[in-house]
């Protein structure tokens, strides 16, 4: 493959190189993704994470892969693999199936990487609009340059809406329980010199009352054909808490991110990751050892708390949304 860069996924031309985001914001430090099979365990651990940063790494390993001349059978298990590496993030099995219909998988995954740096740059272009001067702005879990190739989805609006000189004040939840948000979206904050508080989750309802906050932007591991869509767990609930305080709230993702065969938030599949991760962070334990835990990753907020969604393609209104709109404006170029 050629070279390239972001800020959380390398290829030096010969290797596949991926910072360990489990290890921010204390390290930076990159591991060798090259082989699927250390792919996939990077992607299941959270090591590379993000709807679209999974299915741009993922393409990139089996590119790798097959550049090392591979047999057809052992470059349909990689792909069969690192498809099944993580079943919410829609943007991985979308990639996975590029790949495997690629007459040349080396392009392909070059594709794959720069279509998502233009996808980041639609949406920032497009939800940058709509932020104010002098507006607090709520996000959840990480949508940056960590999360894609690019500059980000809900993260790259806000970076965007700055670097166009707005004034803007951005709050972080830290996103329990492996707090990307407190890890991952405050390193990317400091780093761009956005202004910027974190907080705990259970924070954010004060926040909206007392007018702090003038829009809530989230990024979605995968949209509905209704509009529908999944997010980090807490995302839900922060959409009842803007819809009762009147407060905008913006999901924002690339077209990739939409799922046309997925008619509504039911048919989405929620991971449930290892209740231990509910339990304690690293070596550090707050609850009793065995307590049973629930460990969703994901929840689904329904399309009637959607302010509007923001994709490259553009910005669609509930109204909008409920009409369809996804179908006309993704139905091509999709799966």
């Amino acid at each position: 493959m050629n070279p390239f860069d972001s800020l959380g996924l390398r290829h030096d031309g010969r290797r596949l190189w991926v910072l360990d985001q489990t290890q921010l914001p204390d390290a930076e430090v990159w591991l060798d993704g090259s082989a699927p099979i250390a792919m996939v365990a990077l992607i299941r651990r959270l090591a590379v994470r993000g709807a679209p940063l999974i299915g741009v790494a993922a393409a990139a390993s089996l590119a790798t892969f097959a550049e090392a001349g591979v047999s057809a059978t052992e470059y349909a298990a990689a792909c069969s693999a690192l498809r099944g590496a993580r079943p919410t993030a829609v943007n991985l099995m979308w990639a996975m199936d590029r790949m495997k219909g690629a007459s040349d998988p080396v392009r392909e995954a070059q594709a794959i990487f720069e279509e998502d740096v233009r996808l980041c740059e639609g949406m920032a272009t497009h939800g940058a609009a709509l932020i104010q001067d002098g507006e607090g702005i709520l996000t959840h879990c990480n949508t940056g340059g960590l999360a894609t190739a690019g500059i980000g989805t809900a993260l790259g609006v806000i970076r965007r809406a700055f670097e166009q000189g707005k004034r803007i004040q951005v709050y972080a939840d830290e996103t329990r329980p492996l707090l990307q948000g407190g890890r991952l979206t405050a390193w990317e904050l400091r780093k761009l010199g956005i202004p910027s508080t974190l907080i705990t989750d259970s924070m954010a309802a004060l926040l909206l009352r007392d007018g702090k906050v003038q829009r809530v932007l989230v990024g979605s591991d995968r949209v509905a054909a209704n509009g529908d869509f999944a997010n980090k767990v807490g995302t839900y609930g922060l959409a009842v808490q803007a819809k009762h305080h009147g407060v905008p709230f913006h999901p924002v993702a690339p077209f990739s991110t939409v799922d046309l065969a997925c008619p509504d938030g039911a048919a989405i599949p929620i991971e449930e990751r290892d209740p231990a991760e509910v339990r304690g962070y690293g070596s550090l334990r707050w609850a009793p050892e065995g307590m049973p835990a629930w460990n969703p990753s994901f929840d689904v907020t329904p399309v009637d708390l959607v302010t509007s969604l923001v994709l490259d393609r553009g910005v669609f209104s509930t109204a909008d949304l409920n009409s369809g709109v996804l179908i006309r404006a993704c139905g091509t170029g999709m799966k």
